[in-house]
């Protein structure tokens, strides 16, 4: 009996110490488990933490990636800038030459469009010519010999002489006031001095006073007679009429009539200028039929109307200036070949 009492006490006092056991390993666990999870917290915080700076520093990161970008381009214009520079510093003399001939026949070539004249791209070939003469390069001949060639083109092309052709319809305008109409009959002018009396055939000696005498008596016979024969054929005037018309122009109307001459050769001299050939030819043809028509033809004046009028339609003409495109294929070449 007392043995099984022992063993229940032996049992029990076990029992008791897993028991206690037990709880210390629980105990130990639960303070394990905390220490744990503050350790976890720590280093929660400790992420976050870490992970805010990284994205701060990412976004120094990217603002200094972004300046520098931005310094990089500019140093990639200032190299490019700096390789231009340096180029156009280490030209050539050649292709210095090349360039500044290519530029002035260009320019010629504007100036030439503008005026319609060819003087500024002769000008500009000859000069382009002279000074690669002076230069004297032999892999330049090619060059020279396009400009000879253009230059001939150009030459051969009759361009019209502006200046010239305003110089003359202008003095056809001054001459129009002067010409003589052929309703208004013009004063013919005094007769020539009578022409030196014969010398007179003496057969035999004669009184010096009645050869006197006699000769200032034809004298005056002679002037006397070339007097009344000047009255009588201004008193008789034929001339040629092609249009009856012009007689029946009243005297108030020989002033709309000059003036409209005038006018026409004023927007001939216009149309010229503005380069506007057909328009100009119109406009002469026009003063030119009013001249025939209402003037007289036997005059100095007209004659000399007609041949200004005549000059500007034949010389106001279209033509247009051939391009130096020889010399410019030449030129470009040449830059290629340097």
């Amino acid at each position: 009996m007392w043995i099984l009492a022992a063993v229940v006490v032996v049992l029990s006092v076990a029992a008791i110490i897993v028991a206690w056991q037990a709880q210390q390993r629980i105990g130990g666990l639960q303070q394990e488990l905390v220490r744990r999870q503050q350790d976890s917290q720590t280093k929660s915080t400790e992420a976050l933490m870490l992970a805010k700076q990284a994205q701060d520093n990412m976004r120094e990161s990217v603002a200094k990636v972004a300046l520098l970008e931005a310094r990089l381009a500019e140093v990639a214009i200032q190299r490019s800038q700096l390789e231009d520079l340096i180029q156009s510093l280490s030209r050539s003399r050649d292709e210095n030459l090349l360039v500044d001939v290519d530029s002035a026949i260009r320019v010629a070539l504007q100036q030439t469009a503008i005026t319609g004249s060819a003087e500024p791209l002769v000008s500009a070939l000859k000069q382009s010519d002279e000074r690669l003469a002076r230069y004297n390069q032999p892999r330049l001949e090619g060059v020279r010999r396009a400009i000879a060639r253009d230059l001939d083109r150009v030459k051969a092309v009759g361009v019209a002489d502006l200046p010239s052709l305003s110089i003359k319809l202008d003095e056809a305008v001054r001459l129009v006031d002067e010409l003589p109409l052929l309703a208004v009959a013009e004063p013919r002018k005094a007769a020539s001095a009578p022409a030196a009396a014969k010398p007179v055939q003496r057969s035999a000696p004669v009184d010096a006073n009645s050869v006197g005498w006699m000769k200032s008596w034809n004298d005056s016979l002679a002037q006397a007679s070339d007097r009344v024969w000047s009255e009588v054929k201004s008193l008789v005037r034929v001339t040629r009429i092609d249009h009856p018309e012009a007689m029946l122009l009243a005297p108030e109307q020989a002033f709309f009539v000059r003036e409209n001459l005038k006018l026409r050769l004023l927007n001939a001299r216009i149309a010229l200028l503005s380069r506007q050939f057909d328009t100009a030819q119109i406009d002469l043809q026009i003063a030119q039929t009013a001249l025939d028509r209402y003037f007289e033809r036997s005059s100095r004046r007209y004659t000399l109307t007609t041949e200004l009028i005549k000059q500007a339609m034949a010389q106001a003409r279209h033509l247009v200036v051939p391009r130096p495109d020889d010399t410019l294929a030449a030129l470009t070449a040449a830059s290629a070949g340097r």
